[in-house]
């Protein structure tokens, strides 16, 4: 148990363990939320509000499920509503308001959402949860925090530590398995000494324990690590002097709080002096990170070379240090306390700003190697390694914003992240730390001139070109007075891209090839197929299709070459628009249908969008007017979780769009194609690219088509979780493409299939989706 720590996109992995006592608590909770629309957990570090928070939310059962965000990653006020949005899924793609962003998302449903340890942003969090509860009666928020939030109708459960034994047990005979404390303390401690038991002879010091513990489950977990080279009786011993030392250090804390420290201060001490030095060190992390992270950014001085790694093992093996593991993959972290107390001694070490400067210049590295290997096969490799780290990218760039000097090495780590922000999915945040960092940049410096040119594609994409112009202005002046050859290729790129957007095609064809010949020169390739394709657009919209889709063809055949995808893909869906240009619409299908393709690999809300609208171009062209209007549904949804509209693309494409639209309507009657299209107007961005193809590629849909029904899972002894990761195993989904989509760890997912298959005698995940689909078939 204790307070769960990790990224804020991640479940908490304490799940890993097995969930001890609380039977009681876990029924007030569920009553308590059926009653109240915010209940807020509260209590000391180390008691285990995470953990009963995660259990009681997973035995709900509101249909719109739950969602789980943690906010112990977050670093500054600013990060509360962006994190709870990319959380829940909601693409990052506008500059509108993240508050407004969630609203729409959960707009319609009954959500359970779970904000866990929110007590170093309590203000941000507090105004959050008051606009979403106003603006979502279907809302329900249970949130984790030391101290509740002070919203009017909050109902605060303070969770009390766990029940230990009566002093007068230590001299009884009958059994203590009943009692919470010891049950855990025993469940830990099998887990470095399976024959462990309570007997007769320890029976007296395993009262003692649990009693000189208060019940604070991390404290019990602590402690039992230790039973791995102690008798029950010498940990006791042990502690009872260090609870004597610290009986007069802090009389404000309570003895709950003493008890804990005393706990986290002696498994320090017991720790070798290189494992103290990484505890403190990996303080600079607030959510997991891989080993060469740790390597990159702890592993000098005395921890240089198999150092870092000897310690990392042993504290590991201390429970000090969480090891997760994804398949081969395995990242590390630690509890929010045990973090917090490694802050202090980071913080008298005299090293946090060399670690915090250390810990930035890494993630830039990583950024840059996306960058430098972005045109080949690692793409989607290199975004989901950024999407695992991104809790660390926002916090060095708010150490970077805040700590004097530090701004222009913020501002290439930003620039750097640019296809983290694009192609990722987060393009407010890319812009919000380009834009907190820009006016701290000196004017004509070469990372000013970076940033300008990245905040003016972000702002693009928006729809903001305004904003993109004055950047794209003074970008320009800084090219010219740093004679930088690809800062101009940039200004041209982008202003290409800007006369695209407002209708200028003449001139957008002419800056193109400019930006091509300059990236091309550069040796940035990458960056040569991105003005390429959209060349093509700019093309095919100024009435020559035959060369935009020679230009596509290039692009296709240069990326395919190396590997390269994200370009591949947009070059697809210009060439599905040339072939319907030239009424070649079986091409067209085949062009869209591999744009789609590629797309089920990445997350990008853009992308996904212009592939569904061309898809439903496609299929009213081929005569299917039903299925066009559902494909014009799912294209309205995917725009509006992302917070903008095919006119931000320009007069041509939203031209297109409304003629197509006017045939549908046409076709089926405007009351018809107006119903299709609400049945469809609820899809997520996987659905919609999932549908497309299935609508578009297979044509199964040639009469009006079904909206997209949920499984139904049959009444059962399933939790709600459960019930919802069965509903995706039915869909033919992996576990670990169930943990992307739930946004919570493979692990974590293999333990409620593991319970699923018990709870139910089966023997298979195959057991579980005929289930389902039985069901489902029977209504």
């Amino acid at each position: 148990m204790g307070d769960g720590a990790g990224g804020g996109l991640r479940h908490p992995a304490v799940a890993l363990t097995s969930f001890v006592g609380r039977r009681q608590t876990l029924a007030q909770l569920d009553a308590e939320l059926r009653a109240h629309r915010l209940v807020t957990v509260t209590g000391p570090g180390g008691v285990g509000k995470t953990r009963t928070a995660i259990t009681a939310a997973d035995r709900t059962s509101l249909p719109g499920g739950v969602r789980v965000v943690e906010l112990a990653s977050v670093t500054h006020d600013t990060q509360v509503a962006p994190t709870v949005a990319t959380a829940i899924g909601v693409p990052d793609q506008s500059n509108r308001d993240a508050v407004d962003r969630v609203v729409d998302h959960l707009s319609g449903t009954s959500t359970l959402l779970v904000l866990d340890n929110c007590e170093h942003v309590l203000d941000a969090t507090a105004r959050l949860v008051l606009r979403l509860l106003e603006a979502l009666p279907g809302l329900r928020v249970l949130a984790t925090s030391r101290e509740p939030l002070g919203i009017g109708g909050e109902r605060v459960h303070l969770l009390a530590p766990l029940a230990v034994p009566e002093e007068s047990d230590a001299a009884g005979t009958g059994a203590l398995d009943h009692v919470p404390a010891v049950q855990l303390l025993v469940d830990r401690a099998r887990a470095v000494l399976p024959d462990f038991a309570v007997t007769p002879e320890n029976r007296a010091a395993v009262v003692a324990l649990c009693r000189r513990l208060d019940g604070l489950p991390l404290a019990i977990e602590l402690a039992a690590v230790r039973l791995r080279s102690l008798s029950v009786s010498e940990v006791v011993r042990r502690l009872d002097r260090r609870f004597h030392l610290l009986a007069g250090t802090d009389p404000a804390a309570g003895p709950r709080q003493r008890s804990l420290r005393a706990l986290i201060d002696w498994s320090h001490d017991l720790c070798a002096p290189d494992e103290r030095l990484l505890w403190a060190r990996m303080a600079v992390f607030p959510a997991s990170v891989d080993l060469e992270t740790l390597e990159r950014v702890c592993g000098f001085g005395d921890l240089a070379g198999d150092r870092l790694f000897d310690a990392l093992d042993g504290l590991v093996g201390k429970s000090v240090v969480v090891a997760e593991r994804n398949g081969e993959q395995v990242r590390y972290r630690q509890f929010v306390t045990l973090r917090e107390y490694g802050a202090e001694l980071l913080a008298a070490s005299g090293e946090a700003d060399s670690l915090r400067r250390r810990h930035r210049d890494h993630f830039a590295g990583r950024a840059a190697e996306c960058v430098r290997r972005w045109c080949g096969p690692d793409q989607a490799g290199d975004l989901a390694r950024l999407r695992e780290d991104h809790p660390n990218l926002l916090a060095a760039l708010a150490w970077s914003a805040e700590t004097p000097g530090e701004a222009p090495a913020g501002a290439r780590l930003a620039s750097l992240l640019r296809y983290h922000w694009i192609a990722g999915g987060f393009l407010s945040n890319g812009r919000r730390w380009l834009e907190r960092l820009l006016p701290q940049l000196g004017a004509g410096t070469p990372e000013r001139g970076e940033a300008l040119w990245a905040a003016a594609w972000v702002a693009l994409i928006q729809g903001d070109r305004l904003v993109a112009r004055g950047y794209l202005k003074e970008c320009a002046v800084i090219a010219d007075a740093l004679g930088d050859p690809g800062l101009r290729g940039h200004v041209r790129l982008w202003r290409a891209l800007l006369n695209l957007f407002e209708g200028d095609l003449q001139a957008a064809i002419g800056l193109y090839r400019q930006a091509i010949a300059i990236h091309r020169a550069g040796g940035d390739t990458g960056l040569a197929l991105t003005a390429s394709f959209q060349l093509a657009m700019a093309q095919a919209y100024a009435g020559r299709p035959r060369e935009a889709l020679e230009t596509c063809s290039a692009v296709i055949e240069e990326a395919s070459a190396v590997g390269e995808r994200w370009n591949r893909a947009y070059a697809h869906w210009a060439a599905a628009i040339s072939h319907l240009h030239l009424g070649e619409v079986a091409a067209a299908r085949t062009a869209i249908a591999a744009a789609m393709r590629i797309e089920q690999d990445f997350r990008d809300g853009v992308c996904t969008a212009l592939c569904t609208e061309v898809c439903s171009w496609v299929a009213a062209s081929s005569g299917h007017a039903a299925d066009a209007a559902a494909l014009e549904g799912m294209a309205a949804s995917v725009w509006h979780r992302i917070g903008t509209s095919l006119q931000a693309f320009g007069p041509h494409a939203a031209r297109e769009g409304r003629r197509h639209s006017a045939a549908v309507d046409e076709q089926l009657g405007a009351a018809t194609a107006g119903a299709i299209r609400k049945d469809h107007a609820g899809v997520t961005l996987p659905d919609a690219v999932r549908l497309g193809l299935d609508l578009v590629v297979r044509q199964s849909g040639r009469g009006r088509p079904a909206p997209p029904r949920e499984p139904r899972v049959p009444e059962s002894p399933l939790t709600g979780r459960e019930r919802e990761i069965a509903v995706l195993i039915a869909r033919g989904l992996s576990n670990k493409a169930i943990a992307d989509r739930l946004t919570i760890s493979p692990r974590t997912v293999d333990g409620h299939v593991e319970r699923m298959l018990r709870k139910l005698d089966f023997t298979s995940r195959t057991q579980i989706a005929s289930w389902v689909a039985a069901s489902s078939a029977a209504r």
